[in-house]
């Protein structure tokens, strides 16, 4: 008897029937009759019948009372977002801004805030990559990165004041005084992403999305570097769609609500 026949004598038949009717379900079949059920799965219709009751006693499957079909319930909700929650967002992020650089041919990073400095927690390069790339760990001032401004969206007044207390910004910026930044990032908030074209070093590029956690707070971005003084034009719908589909993935990965 060879491993795999082995730990086959093990298996729970029941619990192996419900966890395979679960998998039926997809975005294709979200809501399904018990004909429909017993159809998909191979098994004798009484013993699918006390799956689906089971499974529904358990709130694993709600019944829909107007036409009699049954749909994920709650309690599979719950188990995905308590895992996903609890995901760290480098965990989360990495295989994600990997899938990013591959799709836009850009380099992909994502970044947190730490009071008035923008981190780099994970990043990517592009293939034959030849611009000085920042490396995990750097830190740069906020407010005069794009990614810092994004970042920036996610406090209000008062801990804005609090992170620059002084109505002159520390130098090294584009933007030199507090109420100027204050605009600019409000601005940023209303549209929901950033275009920085040469706005922290010359002949680079950015686009920049926010990251949301369960409690809808800006936990990170994700952003891509783009290496030309201004994105072109047939480029940029795609590039920032493809930044925001991203920045979406990992929001979904930490909890963020879903619309």
């Amino acid at each position: 008897m060879d491993e795999e026949e082995a730990g086959c004598k093990y298996l729970i038949p029941g619990l192996e029937r419900g966890l395979q009717l679960l998998l039926l379900f997809s975005r294709q079949h979200r809501e399904l009759s018990f004909t429909e059920l017993h159809r998909l799965i191979d098994i004798p219709k009484a013993t699918a019948y006390r799956v689906v009751q089971t499974l529904e006693h358990l709130g694993f499957l709600q019944r829909n009372p107007r036409n009699n079909t049954f749909a994920l319930g709650i309690n599979v909700l719950r188990l995905g977002f308590e895992y996903i929650s609890g995901l760290d967002v480098v965990q989360a992020g990495q295989p994600v801004i990997e899938q990013l650089r591959d799709g836009s041919q850009c380099s992909s990073h994502l970044a947190i805030r730490d009071g008035a400095d923008v981190i780099y927690v994970a990043r990517v390069s592009a293939a034959g990559a030849t611009i000085n790339q920042v490396s995990v760990g750097t830190r740069l001032p906020a407010h005069s990165t794009s990614l810092g401004r994004m970042l920036l969206t996610g406090v209000d007044r008062a801990e804005f004041e609090r992170i620059y207390p002084q109505a002159t910004l520390p130098a090294g910026g584009t933007v030199s005084d507090r109420e100027s930044l204050w605009r600019m990032v409000q601005e940023d908030r209303a549209r929901g992403y950033v275009i920085g074209e040469s706005f922290y070093r010359h002949g680079i590029s950015s686009i920049v999305y926010p990251v949301f956690n369960r409690e809808q707070k800006v936990t990170a971005v994700v952003s891509i570097m783009v290496p030309v003084d201004e994105i072109p034009a047939a480029r940029r719908e795609r590039l920032q769609e493809q930044v925001r589909d991203a920045a979406g993935t990992i929001s979904g990965f930490l909890g963020a609500p879903l619309y």
